[in-house]
């Protein structure tokens, strides 16, 4: 183990969020390099402590969201490191992608058991860019090194796309709850299948999911976007918008961690409980 943990980003064509996502894990402790889809040599030398997929379009979306990107090589190397108990996290693009390589569910190893299809709820569908609150299941803060930091309570992040619709074949609907990582629910912590809680039509509700290891968590929310609470938007109701207001009062307002922050501090407490 390095004496500080290093977390490879991955960039394919179309990413768009690789930078802010490194940059939030330098903010937490940890080392982050940006490799190239094509530098699967550099990382496979390199051998990192664990692997983002940040979010974008990877690929111009082209077939379906995340297939194309599923197919490079570099993801054999993403697969072959997750077998092996590295935490692996794909946020938005990153989760189609994982998604699309069978990382997650992962109930059979490396068959395509869900998909994240086209926003479509109460008759609205299309891309979607908005806050969201969403929670953690109590068995992924148990197991997933992405989450232990999350706790109980309720966080908003942002979420902005046009397929985030977890879906399972209709034999698979009650297994799917046993890989619910995270679920949408509103300020107060209730669940929904209604749009605005539910913001696409995800099964029960789903903002993201897990392997059975939990190592491997894809969200469709944008944790990276919410790591520090200026980022928060004014209106912002419940706790966060609360701790905003306050220390927006208080001149602390540009230095406190916003809600985004629990899960890039929950690998590098993972990385320090594992030395």
């Amino acid at each position: 183990m390095k004496s500080v943990p290093l977390v490879a980003v991955i960039q394919f064509p179309g990413s768009n969020c690789e930078y802010e996502t490194s940059r939030v894990i330098k903010n937490s402790e940890m080392d982050s390099l940006i490799y190239r889809w094509n530098q699967w040599q550099e990382l496979r030398d390199s051998l990192p402590d664990a692997y983002v997929l940040p979010g974008g379009f990877s690929f111009q979306d082209r077939v379906r969201a995340g297939a194309v990107a599923a197919k490079e090589r570099i993801m054999d190397l993403v697969f072959s490191e997750a077998a092996g108990g590295k935490p692996v996290l794909g946020i938005c693009n990153g989760a189609q992608i994982l998604v699309e390589s069978g990382l997650v569910p992962g109930w059979e190893r490396g068959r395509i058991e869900s998909a994240l299809a086209a926003n479509h709820i109460s008759g609205r569908s299309g891309y979607l860019s908005r806050w969201i609150f969403l929670h953690t299941t109590s068995k992924a803060q148990r197991i997933c090194p992405w989450l232990a930091q999350t706790g109980n309570g309720i966080m908003p992040l942002p979420i902005a796309h046009a397929e985030g619709r977890f879906v399972f074949s209709e034999e698979n609907h009650v297994r799917a709850e046993s890989s619910a990582a995270l679920k949408y629910c509103d300020e107060e912590g209730t669940e929904s299948s209604d749009y605005p809680v539910n913001p696409n039509g995800s099964l029960i509700n789903l903002a993201g999911i897990m392997n059975d290891r939990g190592n491997v968590l894809a969200m469709m929310p944008h944790p990276e976007r919410a790591f520090w609470l200026w980022q928060l938007p004014p209106s912002l109701p419940g706790e966060w918008g609360d701790r905003r207001d306050q220390s927006l009062r208080s001149g602390s307002y540009a230095f406190e961690k916003g809600p985004g922050s629990f899960f890039f501090m929950s690998l590098a407490d993972y990385f320090r409980m594992e030395r």
